[in-house]
């Protein structure tokens, strides 16, 4: 891949430039008993829940909170906003995908997403300084996940410090 058709992904802790328009909405569930963070597993390619903003969703929040529910059957409870990464791809304008944090309230029983081709998302749940090798998406996550972690624990006084090991809640 040559550097003129290469995607780059820029992370910014800051509000979303109004010229940059929000195409996707994803982020970090914390569990408040273990202090994990859930990473979706479909079927093996990890990513976190999330998606793209539709009519309804009134803010980035709302995106978040629906899309867990909707592919992880995950209810969140409180969420923040993290920041946004700048998206540059060859042939497209700069987008930006907002980044969240929120606390799971419960876990429902596993169902096929109804957006995803009637596949169900796995739960695995690993400590937050590991999410970035779990996802594979290199320096823009390892900040997202920092930023992730200070608001938990900051915030929310939830343990990322010191969470249980890492294992699937199915």
């Amino acid at each position: 891949m040559t550097a003129a058709t290469e995607t780059v992904y820029l992370w910014h802790e800051a509000p979303v430039p109004d010229e940059l328009p929000v195409v996707r909405v994803h982020g970090y569930l914390i569990c408040p008993a273990t202090g994990r963070v859930m990473i979706q597993d479909v079927e093996g390619v990890m990513g976190l829940p999330g998606g793209r903003p539709e009519p309804g969703d009134h803010d980035a929040a709302a995106t978040f909170v629906r899309e867990a529910l909707e592919e992880n059957q995950v209810r969140a409870g409180r969420v923040a906003y993290l920041g946004y990464q700048e998206v540059h791809e060859c042939g497209r304008e700069p987008y930006a995908q907002v980044r969240m944090v929120g606390v799971i309230d419960a876990f429902e029983p596993p169902l096929p997403d109804p957006d995803g081709a009637g596949h169900t998302c796995r739960r695995l749940m690993v400590p937050l300084q590991d999410a970035a090798d779990v996802l594979g998406w290199g320096d823009p996550a390892v900040g997202q996940a920092k930023a992730a972690a200070r608001v938990a624990a900051a915030e929310w006084g939830l343990p990322v410090d010191e969470p249980a090991p890492a294992g699937y809640v199915d």
